[in-house]
């Protein structure tokens, strides 16, 4: 999991807040309005509402689930207490919206959460301003918490997208680059065969017509004049092979992806006996830049291990996060593409969120 980041300590005060402001209830500080022993049980509900809230489960709607259980805790809790500060409460809920459901549905909570406040028993007999004051109050440091909370959620999800956006755009650019020095090497491949190739052809056909013309004087020379000619024209259409199926440099273009990744520390491990032609190399960054992207918009991890090995069959490809997981699989466009460009070079493509979020595919080996 992550290392302890500013938004952890900022939860980690605002429960310490949270559990102070109801400490005084808790403990007989003030008669409450139910018996104290379900007075602490509401409590607790409402701090394992607010943990299932903005917790690290994958599932939306244990997430709204929660949400409702903490806002409809609060307000007994706030109802039922005659302590002032409980309605701190409130501000949490309103805060914690941002996470689960629009910023509407936050404001109409801050509405509801301000009624509240103004039927609690602290501010009942003081008289229309004794429970405007801190009605309006409360109503303004929930604003204030909402809002604030809004855009600071904004500029991460921002961020992500941005790296996210940077991790493609990457991938993109050296794709491109590596398709132009493809396209490159056939033009030159073509050039060789079609202008060395043609007159070394013709050579040999002009050898071997002059071989059997000429007097026997002249027949050994001509011979090797031939069979320069034969392997000249071997290392050529050698060298166009090799110009046509030149891979780019897997390990280059990996460690190009995998550089600079805000929030993520990206390990990429390639064996030495790993050998691939130039469809697999691209099927193996497209993988590379999908794993990595899928670990800055969803795993909350901050570390990836990417293993490429090859064996006598297969070359395998193994990608692990140290996030949160997924209960429930869901092959999105990403991963559904990956599965498809895998499939189309006869390998296979299977994920498993049960501990982090692991992928692994393979590809035979040509």
């Amino acid at each position: 999991m992550r290392k302890p980041t500013a938004d952890l300590w900022s939860g980690v005060a605002m429960l310490a807040v949270t559990v102070s402001v109801c400490v005084p209830s808790l403990l007989g500080v003030g008669a409450t309005h139910i018996p104290r022993w379900l007075w602490a049980l509401i409590f607790a509900i409402f701090g394992a509402g607010l943990l299932g809230t903005v917790g690290a489960l994958s599932r939306p709607v244990v997430h709204r689930l929660s949400y409702g259980v903490a806002v409809a805790s609060a307000w007994v809790l706030v109802l039922t207490s005659p302590v002032g500060l409980v309605p701190v409460l409130l501000v949490v809920t309103a805060a914690a919206s941002v996470y689960v459901v629009p910023l509407w549905c936050g404001l109409v909570v801050v509405a509801l959460n301000t009624v509240v406040v103004a039927l609690a028993p602290p501010h009942q007999g003081d008289g229309f301003l004794g429970a405007a004051i801190p009605t309006g109050f409360y109503l303004l440091i929930q604003l204030a918490s909402l809002l604030s909370t809004t855009a600071l959620v904004s500029e991460q999800r921002l961020r992500t997208q941005l790296t996210a956006a940077n991790v493609e755009l990457l991938t993109a650019n050296m794709l491109l680059s590596e398709s132009v020095r493809t396209s490159e090497r056939l033009r030159i491949s073509r050039e060789l065969h079609d202008l060395l190739g043609h007159q070394l052809t013709a050579l040999t056909l002009q050898l071997e017509t002059a071989r059997h013309v000429d007097g026997e004087s002249s027949a050994a020379h001509i011979d090797n004049a031939n069979t320069l000619a034969r392997e000249l024209l071997r290392d050529v259409r050698a060298t166009v092979t090799q110009l046509r199926t030149q891979a780019p440099n897997l390990r280059e273009s990996l460690a190009h992806i995998a550089q600079g990744i805000p929030g993520l520390t990206v390990t990429v491990n390639v064996a030495d006996d790993v050998e691939v032609d130039e469809p697999v190399t691209m099927a193996l960054l497209r993988a590379t830049q999908e794993v990595i992207t899928n670990a800055v918009k969803h795993s909350r991890g901050d570390a990836i291990t990417i293993d490429i090995t090859a064996s006598d069959q297969a070359t395998q490809f193994s990608a692990r996060d140290n996030g949160v997981g997924a209960t429930t699989l869901v092959w999105g466009n990403g991963l559904t593409g990956l599965k498809e460009r895998f499939a189309e070079l006869g390998g296979t493509v299977d994920v498993d969120g049960s501990s982090g979020f692991h992928v692994a595919a393979q590809v035979p080996r040509s």
